[in-house]
């Protein structure tokens, strides 16, 4: 099975990549093919609102200009999606948001084509605002049809700086936990 996870954070190596590291280096010990795609340096613009994904119908945005289509192509291929951000002002990072509304319109113009996907949330945060992100990310899932699997504790880590995040060991052993539980959720659901 295929799991995909876009890292949102503008720091490529950053705080929110070690979380999702975490979670893919448990799914891979379970036997999954994973990906991490980091959006970092590219800028995935907001909708426009235009609708031609529901005239088209063709699982696609009709803005070409930016990652966003080959982002689709990516989820469709999978067979769980993992959505990383750090929290910026209480809230997901812009890619991450033009992700979710972007890619969430195109699903629901094509009969909800995310459908019984495994969507899991992966937030850094330095301090607080983290629970906002994680359930701006979740109810994206949930609006999608999609099912989410729970961890011991939050999808949340801890820090600061680059790096800050390995010296949260509850935070580490959460994303692990939930790689170990995307994986179970992945077989159930395909058996």
């Amino acid at each position: 099975m295929q799991i995909v996870a876009f890292n949102g954070s503008a720091r490529k190596d950053g705080n929110t990549a070690g979380l999702i590291r975490h979670v893919l280096r448990a799914l891979e010990n379970e036997g999954m093919e994973t990906e991490h795609i980091q959006l970092g340096g590219s800028h995935i613009q907001g909708c426009i609102a235009c609708f031609k994904c529901f005239k088209n119908k063709d699982r696609h945005c009709s803005v070409h200009e930016d990652p966003l289509n080959d982002c689709i192509d990516k989820m469709l291929a999978a067979d769980g999606i993992i959505l990383g951000s750090p929290t910026y002002f209480a809230n997901v990072s812009t890619n991450i948001k033009s992700l979710i509304d972007r890619a969430g319109l195109v699903s629901k113009a094509n009969g909800d084509m995310l459908a019984r996907k495994a969507g899991a949330a992966v937030v850094a945060v330095r301090r607080s605002g983290a629970i906002h992100v994680f359930n701006s990310i979740n109810h994206f899932f949930l609006i999608s049809q999609m099912i989410v699997p729970g961890s011991s504790y939050w999808n949340i880590g801890r820090g600061l700086n680059p790096g800050d995040v390995e010296q949260d060991e509850e935070g580490r052993q959460t994303m692990e936990t939930l790689g170990r539980n995307m994986a179970w959720l992945l077989r159930k659901i395909r058996a």
